[in-house]
């Protein structure tokens, strides 16, 4: 179930920056806050695993670099992810080389993943905007149906489910997962 907030005037964002962090997260659109709902089985289940493998295939190598539930603010809004995936060169670091606690930047790809009672409509949004902001794919993944729409830079979405290839960002493209192959992680 996703929540808004409504204000008698609308925020900044600058002042939604300086609000308490809520559980589960609130995004910010358009002076607007939205909390996200709260992960259940399937969902925290998939989030784990596919962040797993993705830092599997390629964190040792820097490549990229999975995150669940990070704090991404660009293009005048802040959203948080379930999974946000950087490529190595473009995650924040200081000096030393170690991982920023803000990233205010768009994710290279970002993975959503639906939950009972969520708007579809506004998680395709929120992929969307990150796509014009120079995200490179976007996944929404349906749990319910097994599919997952594949979202990429000025084309239409697709949609692949049982035994197609899931397109993952260029530097992973010798892993190869399909819908099924991902979906069987939901079996203990």
């Amino acid at each position: 179930m996703t929540i808004v907030n409504h204000l008698t005037q609308k925020l900044t964002l600058a002042e939604f920056l300086t609000l308490p962090e809520t559980k589960p997260a609130s995004e910010y659109f358009d002076g607007e806050i939205y909390q996200k709902p709260m992960p259940q089985g399937e969902h925290s289940s998939l989030q784990g695993e596919l962040v797993a493998a993705i830092n599997g295939r390629g964190k040792s190598k820097k490549l990229v670099y999975a995150l669940p539930e990070l704090r991404c603010t660009f293009g005048g809004r802040s959203i948080v992810p379930d999974i946000a995936v950087f490529t190595w060169e473009r995650i924040p670091k200081n000096s030393e080389g170690r991982i920023l606690n803000k990233f205010e930047i768009y994710p290279d790809w970002i993975i959503e993943i639906l939950s009972p009672e969520q708007s579809a409509n506004k998680v395709m949004k929120k992929i969307i905007f990150s796509l014009k902001q120079g995200t490179q794919l976007g996944w929404l993944i349906d749990t319910e149906d097994e599919s997952v729409m594949i979202f990429k830079p000025d084309q239409l979405p697709e949609i692949k489910s049982d035994e197609e290839i899931l397109p993952v960002l260029k530097v992973l493209e010798d892993w190869q997962l399909s819908a099924n192959d991902m979906f069987q992680w939901l079996t203990l």
